[in-house]
């Protein structure tokens, strides 16, 4: 049975800076430990943006030498917050697809792991820069994967949800092609769980009778209120890491809140 970890929105900074006082870098790193001891037997760990805060060199190089130590391996594609470019030029061993974008699909013996490029820039320019888009070229990447996929499930992994997740301000930079992107994935019929991120909360549901999964960052998270419309807001909860397992009938999807998950209870 497949077994993945999924991490999303890192927002990795360089040495020294903070996100609200909290620090990425530690945050992740206990993340990766807890990886590491619990989850060494995973198939892949799953990186789905936000890798970092500013899309800086050094935050990427950081970054990098955090996730050398992972001991399962590691599949990465980037989101809103991310650069193609520089992120590319640090990990320059990460596939693409044909025309650049990081996707990339991965078979297993039991499904087809997708990975999109969900990143609408460049040009960088707000809001273009944090809503999602899947371009022609990336529809015609996830069409031909899709397609050729056997008798596979498939899953998606994504940083921008393709649909509302009851979010004001981070449904406004959504993706923003959503109608067409499921118009595909539903004439193909064989997407059994879309994964995202871009939200910093843990959500599950269905959307167009698909099950999907949103997790909460590493980092910082979004704010309970549904009606806020700023998509900025930020507040300290304990960090969080998803599991996804494959079994002979679907997909389960968990919740691993590392920072505070306990082994073994306690004996009065």
């Amino acid at each position: 049975m497949t077994k993945l970890i999924i991490f999303t929105d890192l927002h990795m900074v360089p040495e020294g800076t903070t996100i609200i006082g909290l620090d990425p870098y530690q945050r992740l790193a206990a993340g990766i430990a807890h990886v590491n001891a619990y989850h060494a037997d995973a198939d892949h760990v799953i990186f789905t943006g936000d890798l970092t805060h500013r899309a800086d060199r050094l935050s990427y190089e950081r970054l990098k030498g955090l996730l050398d130590t992972l001991a399962p391996p590691k599949a990465i594609t980037i989101g809103n917050h991310d650069r193609r470019d520089v992120f590319l030029d640090v990990f320059s061993d990460c596939p693409t697809d044909e025309n650049g974008f990081v996707q990339q699909a991965i078979d297993l013996p039991d499904c087809r792991l997708l990975l999109l490029d969900t990143l609408f820039a460049p040009p960088y320019d707000y809001p273009n820069s944090h809503a999602g888009l899947l371009c022609a070229a990336r529809m015609d990447w996830l069409d031909r994967q899709l397609a050729s996929a056997g008798d596979r499930p498939v899953m998606l992994f994504m940083h921008h949800p393709p649909h509302a997740t009851g979010f004001t301000g981070m449904d406004m930079i959504r993706l923003v092609n959503e109608v067409e992107f499921y118009d595909l994935v539903k004439r193909h019929g064989n997407v059994l769980h879309i994964f995202a991120g871009h939200v910093h909360r843990t959500i599950s549901g269905s959307s167009r009778g698909i099950p999907f999964s949103v997790f909460k960052s590493p980092v910082h998270q979004q704010p309970m209120p549904f009606d806020a419309p700023d998509a900025s807001l930020s507040i300290d909860e304990p960090a969080a890491y998803g599991i996804a397992v494959m079994t002979d009938t679907g997909v389960l999807v968990h919740t691993e809140d590392y920072e505070i998950a306990v082994r073994e209870a306690e004996v009065a």
